[in-house]
């Protein structure tokens, strides 16, 4: 492969891209458990939960092959492993099947730890002037704060 000039320094794009990882693992591991709880979730609200579990993991699948994309951009390996990703992410895989209002709680806090991920990796994207990974990132956080609010809203209270 030839030599990558897009106005990012080497060791500024490998930073950036190893905040990318850490994203790509938490969306990962977020689109796998918000999967699992799509197919075994239970109770009265089980219409709505399967269905917007289904929305939340569909746009999921999308969002990490947009930021393994960007990693590629960026001359970098992205990883692919479940090994990889149990080692990069923030988010912990859940034992067993929970109720579902428990499931809405671990999708919840899930969310908000991608977007505590997304401001870490943020920040890297701006100290190196990479407009294009700070936009993508940004753009997922704001998915992640909206996502997580829509769950906090069928919590009781």
């Amino acid at each position: 492969m030839s030599k990558i000039d897009i106005g990012i320094s080497e060791s500024d794009r490998g930073e950036v891209a190893h905040g990318l990882k850490k994203l790509l693992a938490d969306s990962y591991t977020l689109y796998l458990q918000t999967h699992n709880f799509h197919w075994n979730v239970e109770g009265p609200q089980f219409r709505e939960l399967h269905l917007m579990f289904e929305e939340h993991y569909t746009e999921l699948a999308e969002a990490v092959d947009e930021i393994a994309e960007r990693i590629r951009t960026l001359g970098v390996a992205a990883p692919g492993t479940y090994k990889a990703f149990a080692e990069l992410s923030a988010i912990d895989e859940v034992d067993g099947v929970p109720e579902a209002t428990e499931m809405v709680r671990l999708l919840t806090h899930a969310h908000e730890q991608v977007v505590k991920t997304c401001r870490e990796s943020l920040k890297l994207a701006q100290g190196a002037d990479d407009e294009s990974s700070a936009a993508l990132i940004g753009d997922r956080m704001r998915v992640h704060e909206k996502t997580a609010w829509m769950l906090r809203a069928t919590l009781p209270k």
